[in-house]
This record gives structure tokens, sequence and C-alpha cells, in this order.
């Protein structure tokens, strides 16, 4: 049966009914200019099957928003712990010198950009291997007859299943090639995946058609099926699906996907003027103001300073590609360069545990007092 299509203007208005519904259902809606793990948390046991719109230790999330805690992802890890609001302070400061002299290889008492540099790249592999653990988990959820081979329509059954429906209706309805006839209730939690993904979000779907958030994951898919294409996903092809971001033909396909919702002339290469004008949401007051302000702030510097790596102007598919690719050591060197820049208050080009402490909440996300007399007590 043929998609019913409703009129353009009634696709954008439901959209925006459909993400004030889901608002009012979650008040802690994200701000619009970053992404935080912090407000991520609390609903991974329903999307656990669903492609993460945050990868961890990647700047980009996949709605083009810029990863506000990447920072702390790279110089942490794993090991987050210790550093929450009502955290010991000075356990908390000793946990951050603990973290200091494993940075400082030389141990010379000071952090540089090449020291950085390895720190953030071995973090990254351990947030890989995290990811390879949660996928292998997650695979065999999809994978009801343990083949090692997953179908497109295995997944679907039971990505539908974990917003509410029947599994068994639902794999009845999918082998039988009937209408799914989605209702109002999963449409309402399925929009935000959509209109956060898309910022100009014209493809809502009606009532009883497949949800158009279905069709993105089918593109990816696709993509992640290797060649030769058989259109069955391995355990290997499926971490690709669920983290792209560790996977070179992955990283083309996002890149390629957030090229194509914010490039506006059609020329496949952002400017700067199209990389900051994703939309931040209505400015309707001053703190409304604040968050333009900090959003085009930031990602123009993360433009010129990182992204553009030719400084031309214009990022290119490749540049995006490198960027994003939390394994690439040149930009994990330019990373290295900037976190020093931040906390290099004597300008030496090196870290000192005067500036780590001092500029803590960069590092750990948490702010911690007294840093220049707890670097004796630490040391």
């Amino acid at each position: 049966m043929a998609p019913r299509l409703a009129p353009l203007g009634g696709l954008a208005a439901r959209c925006l009914w459909l993400l004030g519904v889901a608002l009012l259902m979650d008040a802690s809606a994200r701000p619009a200019n970053h992404s935080s793990a912090r407000e991520r948390a609390g609903h991974r046991e329903e999307e656990e099957i669903l492609p993460p719109d945050h990868l961890t230790g990647v700047k980009l999330e996949m709605d083009g928003h810029l990863n506000k805690d990447f920072h702390q992802e790279v110089f942490l890890g794993k090991d987050t712990g210790g550093f929450e609001e009502d955290a010991e302070p000075r356990r908390s400061r000793r946990k951050l010198m603990v973290i200091f002299s494993k940075v400082d290889l030389n141990t010379d008492r000071r952090i540089s950009a090449k020291e950085m540099q390895r720190w953030i790249m071995e973090k990254t592999a351990e947030h890989f291997q995290q990811a390879v653990a949660e996928s292998k988990m997650h695979f065999s959820a999809v994978d009801p007859d343990g083949d090692g081979r997953v179908s497109w329509d295995e997944y679907r059954v039971k990505f539908l299943a974990s917003k509410g429906h029947d599994e068994r209706e639902i794999a009845d309805k999918i082998k039988n090639k009937w209408d799914l006839n989605i209702d109002e209730e999963t449409a309402v939690h399925l929009a935000p995946l959509v209109c956060l993904q898309h910022p100009f979000p014209w493809g809502v779907w009606g009532w009883d058609t497949e949800p158009e958030v279905l069709e993105n994951l089918k593109d990816r898919w696709y993509q992640a099926d290797s060649p030769p294409p058989d259109l069955l996903l391995t355990e290997k092809e499926f971490l690709s699906f669920l983290h792209p971001e560790h996977s070179r033909g992955m990283l083309q396909f996002m890149a390629k996907e957030i090229i194509r919702d914010l490039d506006q002339d059609g020329d496949k290469r952002l400017s700067l003027p199209e990389f900051i004008s994703l939309p931040a949401g209505t400015v309707e007051n001053q703190q409304g103001q604040d968050i333009d302000d900090g959003w085009v702030r930031d990602r123009r510097r993360e433009f010129e300073e990182l992204i553009d790596a030719d400084h031309d102007g214009i990022v290119t598919m490749a540049e995006l590609e490198d960027y994003m690719d939390p394994m690439n050591e040149f930009s994990a060197l330019n990373e290295a360069k900037q976190m020093i820049a931040v906390a290099d208050e004597n300008q030496n080009h090196y870290l000192e545990p005067e500036e780590v402490l001092k500029y803590s909440e960069f590092f750990t996300g948490s702010k911690l007092v007294d840093y220049a007399r707890s670097v004796h007590e630490e040391f």
C-alpha cells in the first residue's frame, strides 16, 4: 500500500505538535546547544537496540550538535566515578592528581601535547572496547535463533517490540507484508528521534505508515552490510550499525548525513554560516539569546580551529570524516593542544598540576576549590 502523504505545512505543524507532547512527557529535555551525558541517562533499556544519538568520544552527535562532554570523556575514559557534585572534595582532588600522574608519562610534573595525545587515544580505545561489549549483548537480543546473522526484519520486530508493540503481532504483519499501522502513542515517542535527527523535519509520517525513523535506520542498516552485501548483519557489521564512529565506511555515511542536513546551497560542503545556523530554538528572552550566542561561539571556534583543516573557510566531506574519526592521531593531537590551551595560564604549552586542578570542571565536570593548596597536599 502506498504511503499516505499529508500536506507539507501540516507535516511541519504535526512535527512541532509531537515534539511539544514529547517535551511535556519529559520535563528534562536537553538545551538546544549541546547534548549532555547527565541528560541522556534514564532510558537506555528502552533504546538499547537503537543506535545512540550520542557517540562517546566523538565531537559531533548524530544530530549535528556538539558533544558537550567530549573533553571529559577523553580525559577520564570510563573512570568517571568520584567527580560527582556530592563527592568529597579532597578525594576528588586526589583522584584527579592520580590521573595527572598517569598522563605525565615522563614524570616531569607537566603534561605535554604528545602525552595528552597518547592519553586521548588510550581513553578512546577504552570507549571502543565498551561499545564492543554492549554491541555484543544487544546483538544477542536481536538474534533470536542464534545463527550469528540478523536480518532487517528481525531487527525491526525487536525495535518495535521495545516500543511497546506485541512482538508476535508485529512479526506476523511483517512476514505477511501487511501495514504496521503504527499508532499515535508510538509516533509521539518516535517523533523526537526524527525531528532531532533532521533539523528540517519535512518527512513526518502519517499515522498508518511506517515511521521515517525506521527508514533512516534501514538506510544505516544497508550501509553497515559489508560487501558482498547479503542483507544480513554479522556481529561485526552490527557493531558498525550501532557505533559507526569505529568503521571507516560508516564514518563516511555519518559525515554525509550531517552535511546533507546542514548544507543549504547543495554543494555537498559546509561553509561557516551553514555550520553555525543549525536551528537552536526560538529566542524569546535573554536566556534564550545567551544560549543562541553560545551556540554560535562554540560552533564557530570548532569550525575554524579544528574541522576546517586547511583553513580555507570550507569543510569538505574528507575533513569532516577526519574530524569525527575518534582514532585519528592528527585530530587527537589537535585536541590535546586545545585542551592544554584552555588551562595553560603561564603559556608554556604544558599542563601543570595547579592548572589542571584550577580548571577541573573542564576536565572532569566538577569544580574543585582550594586548588593551589591541594596540589601540595597531593604531591
